[in-house]
């Protein structure tokens, strides 16, 4: 059912770090011993070499230009024994970075990364990009408590990466703060909603693992029907409904979850549809489960040759008979309209045979005899929507209360959401940035 996510490709994590922090290489005055221009400091953070380090910041300039490896690891050498100030630490650690990126060793580059950070004198600019790589490093290396710290400085610096959230609520979550986690997912969410985006699935994914494993039912349904507004999909209706089957002990409402699977194409196995017939036929609808058995025959759920099927759909289709025929007349009697038991259960039948329509009038007679509220209201509601009728279907769908709640909020999704594509199997943590190297 879940994914994990990558963290940031090494090749393109490299392209971008090489292109961002080239950007801010030793500035002009350290290289050729001039006096900085006006506005150099603010474009370079006012680094400065000292007058020992200098020889070994040359080299190490020439040596990154040159891609020679070799000769930079030499000049890194020399350079990082005569770096005495804050300044020279921090050119040393620059280039120390671009001989992990030369060598396409990250354990250096997340070294170098770690000292420029923690130099002090890392140009404002460039504390989004810096934290960001920094943080992504440590979610590589499992160390959820670091990475947590470095992708909370490169949000609070504004960073523009679009998987620092989704990394940032993976840390949370792995470091077993579920709620620091779950608000950073829902804050995203919000987010890209706002901005006219779909979340990244993986914003819901791991929240909701997060809160199956504690067990906190409500709440992953609550997740999962979010979900439901920008993955309106049949594998994660599926996914939705069978969550809310394992909660449920009602054996009426367990036929009301089965009706919403197949109304949204969540029915996929065989399972379900014995399930979903096994409960039809206690509820006495014969009408429904042969035509729930034909469907499954006509999308191959169901073998051809399926014996218990077959047997079922016999039997049923013999109990069914001319009842059809007769429930048009047996709904208008005044006998069954006045009695709020058979009023609903009439209004049942008729949905079984598709007659949504039909059934309407009934399920408000039900209410207007004084029948079950909460029942009548949701099944006059699915009525309501499987006939066309949005609007008093989600009128319906508003008033329900009680243990049918989570079902018609789930209907009232279904009928504001249009249908969407799925989303990627395993996003990478930073496309935009594996753009950028053609990978």
């Amino acid at each position: 059912m879940f994914t994990r996510f990558r963290s940031m490709p090494a090749t393109a994590m490299a392209a971008v770090l090489g292109c961002a922090l080239m950007a801010t290489a030793a500035p002009a005055s350290a290289q050729k011993k001039e006096k900085p221009k006006k506005g150099e400091e603010a474009k370079g953070g006012g680094l400065s070499a000292s007058k020992g380090f200098a020889p070994a910041l040359k080299k190490m300039t020439e040596a990154t230009t040159a891609k020679d490896a070799a000769a930079l690891q030499a000049a890194l050498t020399e350079g990082q024994g005569t770096a005495t100030t804050p300044d020279d630490k921090y050119l040393a650690a620059f280039y120390q970075l671009q001989l992990g990126i030369l060598n396409k060793d990250q354990t250096i580059q997340a070294q170098a990364l770690d000292a420029m950070l923690d130099s002090g004198r890392t140009p404002p600019e460039n504390l989004a990009v810096y934290n960001f790589f920094s943080g992504n490093f440590a979610y590589g290396a499992k160390d959820y408590p670091k990475a947590i710290k470095r992708l909370e400085a490169a949000k609070a610096a504004g960073s523009t990466e679009p998987n620092v959230p989704v990394l940032l609520m993976d840390s949370y979550l792995n470091a077993g703060q579920v709620e620091q986690g779950l608000a950073t997912a829902k804050a995203a969410i919000e987010a890209s909603r706002a901005a006219g985006q779909r979340p990244s699935d993986e914003l819901y994914v791991r929240p909701i693992k997060a809160l199956q494993a504690a067990k906190r039912n409500n709440e992953v349904l609550d997740l999962m029907t979010l979900r439901l507004r920008d993955y309106n999909q049949p594998t994660v209706w599926r996914q939705t409904l069978f969550i809310a089957l394992q909660s449920n002990q009602d054996k009426e409402i367990g036929l009301d979850i089965f009706r919403l699977m197949r109304a949204t194409g969540a029915m996929q196995e065989r399972p379900e549809y014995a399930e979903y017939a096994a409960l039809a036929t206690e509820a006495a609808l014969p009408g429904e489960v042969v035509a729930l058995i034909k469907a499954g025959k006509q999308s191959n759920v169901i073998p051809a040759s399926d014996a218990k099927f077959n047997e079922l759909l016999k039997s049923q289709t013999e109990r069914m008979g001319d009842e059809e025929s007769t429930l048009t007349a047996y709904a208008q009697k005044p006998s069954t309209l006045s009695n709020p038991k058979v009023a609903g259960a009439t209004g049942d039948a008729m949905v079984g045979y598709g007659r949504y329509a039909d059934a309407i009038p009934l399920y408000k007679a039900a209410l207007a005899a004084g029948g079950d509220k909460d029942l009548w209201t949701y099944r006059l509601g699915v009525a309501q929507a499987q006939s066309g009728d949005t609007a008093g279907a989600k009128a319906s769908f508003a008033q329900v209360t009680g243990p049918r709640k989570r079902l018609a909020e789930l209907w009232t999704v279904k009928i504001d959401t249009p249908a969407t594509a799925p989303a990627a199997a395993a996003a990478p943590a930073a496309p935009a940035a594996t753009s950028a190297t053609g990978n």
